[in-house]
C-alpha cells in the first residue's frame, strides 16, 4: 500500500477528504490517521467476494441483518484506523435512510477477508488482530489459491479445507455450506417457464 497523503487525519477527517472529488475514484483506507490507497481487486477477487455474498446473504436477510462490501470500519481511535473489509455482515438493520454515510461505528458480527496475490500474510494478520481488538465475534479469511477458509472467533482459530463444511456456530446459528461453494459457480435453479 502506498501513502496517499502525509497529514495525519482522524476518521471524521478522512471521510470527507475521501469524498473529495480527486479521492473519489480510489479506494483508500485510513491506517494510524494516515491515509492508504488500496489496489484495485482483480477480476478473481471481486468473483469470490461476490460468491461469499450470495451465500451469506439469504442468511442475513432472513434474520432482517444485511451485508456491506468493503465498507469502511472503524477498529480504533487515538491513532484512528479504519479498514474496509472485503464483506461485513451485520446481525440488525436499521432503516435504510439511517445508514452511516461514514465509516461503520456497530460492530460487525461477522467479516469477510478474501486474499489475492498481492495481500502479505503480517498484513492479513494484522488485520484479523485489529478486527479482534475491535470486538467482531466471527472473522473469515477466504483463500482462493489454497480453496480453504479460516475461521477466527474470540477463543479459537480453525482452517477448513476445500472437501470440509464451515458451520457458523455460534455466531451464526443454524448456517452450514461446503466450504468448496466459495469457489465455484453456485447453482441457479432453472426460470419457470413462461
Amino acid at each position: 500500500m502506498n501513502a496517499a497523503a502525509t497529514r495525519l487525519m482522524t476518521a471524521e477527517e478522512f471521510y470527507a477528504w475521501a469524498e473529495l472529488p480527486e479521492n473519489a475514484e480510489k479506494w483508500h483506507e485510513l491506517d494510524e490517521e494516515v491515509p492508504v490507497q488500496r489496489p484495485v481487486s482483480s477480476v478473481w477477487h471481486g468473483t469470490v467476494c461476490w460468491l461469499v455474498t450470495v451465500i451469506i446473504g439469504p442468511y442475513f436477510m432472513s434474520r432482517c441483518g444485511f451485508l456491506a462490501i468493503r465498507c469502511g470500519l472503524l477498529v480504533h481511535r487515538n491513532p484512528d484506523t479504519a479498514i474496509g473489509p472485503d464483506v461485513a455482515a451485520f446481525a440488525t438493520r436499521p432503516a435504510f435512510e439511517n445508514l452511516p454515510r461514514g465509516p461503520a461505528i456497530e460492530i460487525p458480527t461477522l467479516v469477510v477477508e478474501v486474499l489475492s496475490p498481492p495481500d502479505r500474510l503480517g498484513r492479513t494478520n494484522r488485520r484479523v488482530r485489529d478486527y479482534r481488538r475491535r470486538g467482531v465475534p466471527m472473522i473469515w479469511v477466504v483463500d482462493p489459491e489454497d480453496r480453504t477458509v479460516e475461521v477466527h472467533t474470540a477463543t479459537d482459530t480453525v482452517l477448513h479445507e476445500h472437501a470440509e463444511e464451515l458451520v457458523g456456530d455460534p455466531e451464526l446459528p443454524g448456517f452450514r455450506c461446503p466450504v468448496s461453494a466459495f469457489f465455484a459457480w453456485p447453482t441457479v435453479p432453472p426460470a419457470a417457464a413462461p
